[in-house]
């Protein structure tokens, strides 16, 4: 099966900050992968490269084998890639419904006057439109909650609501901006479980950025690390965590020097007592 999406030598410059430097990228269809680094790594910038938020200077990224740099975001969108935010960007003071509804808008045929008019189409459109966000509301647990306002909704369930919206629009692909932050322990275990479910019940790729390691780890089956714009690992969990250069890039090359003295001389060993 050929990638979902391939990112090739992916270059974006700010002025005279380089975010991302010349980024080489594929993901799998049907995988769950995270993009990892240091705070400033680029990891952000490079999801709005995907999405369209910004336009790349040089390199290509293309997704289900049609080059995609250069669309308008919409256009991103309707090919099939959705996204979230680190910081929820729910219609606070719309209902879960009507959130779920605006989801839908890419999806829908009306015309104003259709709906001025209130033909049978029109109203057959709305019936399904309001359908498939019971159904939303359903599979994240917010049966019965769909009249509440997104403001007042616990703050897992603004996160959970956030998700739902960008499946609304029915993505092949899912880019998630750390969605656990802000989580204690028990919330970003729930959230694990609800990520996988999304690929594993609706057979959605995932992209996820994270910083809580336990996520990462836990669920990612690729990982890729960046730093400075640039790519400095890749590859499966386990390996990702004994790398040296991941180390320091978090720790810093003293602290990662340490780590590493800690490791070969565990405590009792000879070298230790040393």
């Amino acid at each position: 099966m050929a990638p979902l999406l391939v990112a090739e030598h992916v270059t974006k410059r700010f002025g005279g900050l380089l975010a991302v430097n010349k980024l080489d990228f594929t993901l799998e269809q049907g995988s769950i992968c995270s993009v990892i680094g240091p705070n400033g790594a680029g990891k952000t910038t490079f999801f709005n490269c995907i999405a369209g938020f910004y336009r790349i200077d040089e390199g290509s990224i293309e997704f289900g084998g049609l080059p995609i740099q250069g669309l308008r975001r919409d256009e991103i969108s309707h090919l099939g890639i959705a996204r979230t935010y680190q910081n929820i960007r729910l219609f606070a003071n719309m209902t879960a419904m009507e959130n779920l509804l605006v989801g839908q808008h890419q999806n829908l045929r009306s015309t104003w006057i259709g709906a001025v008019l209130g033909t049978r189409s029109v109203r057959e459109e709305e019936r399904l439109a309001h359908e498939e966000a019971r159904r939303l509301l359903r599979f994240i647990g917010l049966q019965g909650r769909g009249d509440t306002l997104a403001s007042n909704l616990p703050y897992g369930d603004q996160r959970r609501l956030e998700v739902a919206r960008a499946l609304a629009a029915k993505p092949k692909l899912l880019l998630l901006d750390e969605p656990t932050a802000g989580m204690n322990p028990a919330e970003q275990g729930e959230m694990t479980a609800f990520v996988r479910k999304l690929r594993d019940d609706l057979g959605i790729t995932i992209l996820l950025i994270e910083h809580a390691m336990r996520v990462v780890m836990g669920i990612s089956e690729r990982i890729t690390v960046l730093d400075y714009g640039e790519k400095i690992a890749e590859g499966p969990p386990e390996e990702i965590q004994r790398n040296a250069r991941v180390i320091e890039a978090y720790l810093g090359r003293e602290q990662a020097a340490a780590v590493a003295r800690e490791a070969s001389n565990p405590p009792g060993s000879l070298s230790a007592e040393a």
